[in-house]
């Protein structure tokens, strides 16, 4: 099927209670106006399937897993998560976003870039959830790469303003998946991790100098071996966003966009996408840089479909 592959499921809205402080608006207002896009004949939707309970045990002790699958998580637990107050549909969405990231790796591998319209749940750690991410979505799918691929090398590209510390701890032990992450230094979380290469910018940094160190860390990794690219494209950068602190404009953004693009297509390696964060008040901002990032990716798509 030719055109971009994008992961998508009413619960990524309708999976979070409408009385949260999460802007669960954003993943219904993004699929709707991708619908109405000039190139949406260029995006195949496909609904998330819900991740199987062993790919979890990939990344998540076993004890932390059956306490979510069965509602079981103390409120000390929940609350370190977010996104409360919980309703009946938490366990499914959660499920499903993890689902949509493995699928999107298959079909990333069998054409040149997938996406999932979620995830990029890069705080939630071995053991435990945090900071809105219930479970780790790009180790679990890094590690269901290596298990059913045959993927030897896999790099992540981390770029959304808050570090990927969940993603650095699950994966610090294994030298095949390089960890890359450049966000705000003063942001959440407050104690940070350390992942295989850390780029930490000031609060305020604006379209050039992000670009520029951007442009120059990409060329560090050149040398890096990878047989896939993992892209999570957090558009939380923005200057209007209400938890980022940068000061990132939409062309700032789609130039970002463009240079990962360009990065993977240089190496031949296939590339999925990770949605990220975003919270701008009001969430159109967010919502306009995540339509860019996706018509970006399905223009991708068509360029590097294969024959």
């Amino acid at each position: 099927m030719p055109g971009l592959n994008i992961y998508y499921h009413p619960l990524y809205t309708d999976g979070i209670d409408s009385k949260s402080r999460f802007p669960r608006e954003r993943y219904k207002l993004i699929y709707e106006l991708l619908q109405e896009s000039d190139s949406k004949e260029l995006i195949n939707f496909i609904s998330s399937p819900v991740c199987k309970k062993q790919d979890l045990l990939l990344a998540h002790d076993k004890i932390f897993v059956e306490k979510f699958l069965t509602n079981t998580l103390s409120t000390q637990e929940k609350r370190k998560i977010g996104l409360q107050p919980w309703n009946d549909y938490i366990i499914e969405r959660t499920m499903r976003i993890i689902g949509g990231s493995v699928s999107a790796v298959d079909s990333a591998i069998k054409g040149s870039i997938s996406a999932n319209m979620a995830g990029g749940t890069h705080h939630a750690f071995h053991r435990y959830g945090a900071g809105y991410c219930v479970f780790n979505d790009l180790a679990v799918s890094a590690y269901v790469a290596k298990r059913d691929f045959n993927i030897q090398k896999i790099l992540i590209i981390d770029l959304d303003v808050h570090q990927g510390d969940g993603t650095a701890s699950i994966l610090k032990k294994d030298k095949n998946i390089f960890t890359f992450s450049m966000h705000c230094e003063k942001n959440y979380p407050l104690k940070k991790e350390i992942s295989d290469l850390d780029i930490a910018l000031p609060k305020d940094t604006n379209d050039s100098k992000y670009l520029e160190i951007l442009e120059k860390n990409l060329k560090e990794l050149e040398n890096i071996k990878s047989e896939i690219i993992f892209f999570q494209a957090g558009v939380d950068t923005l200057k209007s966003d209400n938890l980022g602190y940068l000061s990132l404009s939409h062309i700032g953004l789609k130039i970002r966009n463009e240079m990962i693009l360009n990065f993977a297509e240089k190496r031949e390696n296939p590339i999925v996408v990770f949605m990220g964060g975003g919270y701008s008040k009001p969430i159109h901002d967010t919502v306009l840089a995540f339509k860019d990032l996706f018509i970006q990716c399905a223009l991708y798509a068509e360029k590097n479909k294969i024959k």
